[in-house]
């Protein structure tokens, strides 16, 4: 949904913010109620179809003993018949609780940071989407940490060994075994150094794709906009594929942050927390034990197959939603 939500956004500004949204009777129309339900609805939506290979990447990610032997398909076979097919969706209530609030803050957060960055500092272009969007990224993430933070707890579990009873157990655990409140924050800061060039490349790549795309092959690739016929925009199956190229790139980048977090986040999970204390030292044991390929960049794979389908929920959900809402 991140992704999705950045793309969108920088795609068509003109959707994200209609004309006079922002004045008293767009206001009295609870806009941004609409927009915040909107975007809600269609991360939920996005995030559910592609649950499953988030569980997946969860338990490879961390070497889970049961699955750490397999790879993403054969993965995939094996979670069903351990812990029969729901078992591909687990941890995704927590999820959901985490995916409506982290959509509809970046959403929202962007805009703002936007508009701030271009009147303030006067940057535009590429470079105000970059700053822009990794400062949303990075507010949605310290907004929703905590829930993230049990949703991959709850996805680490396999049937038989459980922890946890559920998320409310979950949190008490976590807040009354691994110091209080600052227990839901381990594994923040490589998510806060992951999340900066992830959305920031990514906006920057589906920008600089936009930007070539309408100027070399307008009637080709784009169509008037919906709400604004003046502005011109991608075709949505284009939108699609330069949203999936921009996340795979942006994805390659910070990726090794990424099994970093999962790594802390899990804590006393592993058998091996003590060594995993801070980021630095979970970023040398992992790749001290496992490398660059099985350690690293573990599950990176899985990341590419998720990309596509989870943009395509994502923008299909949120363009519906829109005209369910009248944010058109």
């Amino acid at each position: 949904m991140a992704a999705a939500a950045a793309a969108l956004a920088a795609a068509d500004p003109s959707s994200a913010m209609p004309p006079g949204a922002g004045g008293p009777t767009a206001r009295r129309d609870f806009y941004w109620l609409r927009s915040f339900l909107a975007g809600g609805i269609a991360g939920c939506c996005a995030k559910t179809t592609v649950a499953p290979l988030d569980r997946v990447k969860v338990l490879l990610q961390a070497h889970n003993h049961h699955y750490k032997h397999l790879g993403v398909f054969s993965a995939l076979r094996a979670v069903p018949q351990k812990e029969g097919y729901l078992g591909l969706y687990k941890g995704n209530g927590a999820m959901m609780i985490r995916i409506f609030p982290y959509g509809a803050i970046q959403f929202m957060a962007f805009e703002h940071y936007k508009t701030l960055i271009t009147t303030k500092l006067g940057v535009s272009g590429h470079v105000h989407r970059l700053m822009a969007g990794s400062m949303a990224g990075m507010t949605a993430v310290i907004c929703t940490y905590p829930l993230d933070m049990v949703r991959v707890r709850l996805a680490f579990q396999v049937k038989g060994e459980h922890t946890y009873t559920g998320i409310i157990h979950a949190f008490k655990t976590i807040y009354a075994k691994e110091g209080g409140f600052l227990g839901f924050y381990r594994g923040l800061m490589p998510t806060i150094l992951g999340m900066a060039p992830y959305a920031g490349v990514s906006f920057f790549t589906f920008g600089t794709l936009k930007s070539i795309g309408l100027s070399h092959a307008p009637t080709l690739l784009g169509r008037p906009s919906s709400d604004n016929p003046n502005v011109l925009v991608l075709k949505t199956h284009i939108n699609l594929l330069c949203g999936g190229f921009a996340g795979a790139i942006a994805q390659t980048i910070s990726y090794p942050f990424d099994v970093t977090r999962r790594r802390m986040q899990l804590g006393t999970s592993l058998p091996e927390f003590e060594k995993c204390l801070t980021m630095r030292d979970t970023m040398k044991y992992v790749y001290g034990h496992h490398g660059i390929r099985k350690g690293l960049y573990r599950g990176l794979s899985l990341n590419y197959i998720r990309c596509i389908p989870s943009q395509a929920v994502a923008f299909t959900t949120y363009e519906l939603m829109k005209q369910f809402f009248h944010l058109n």
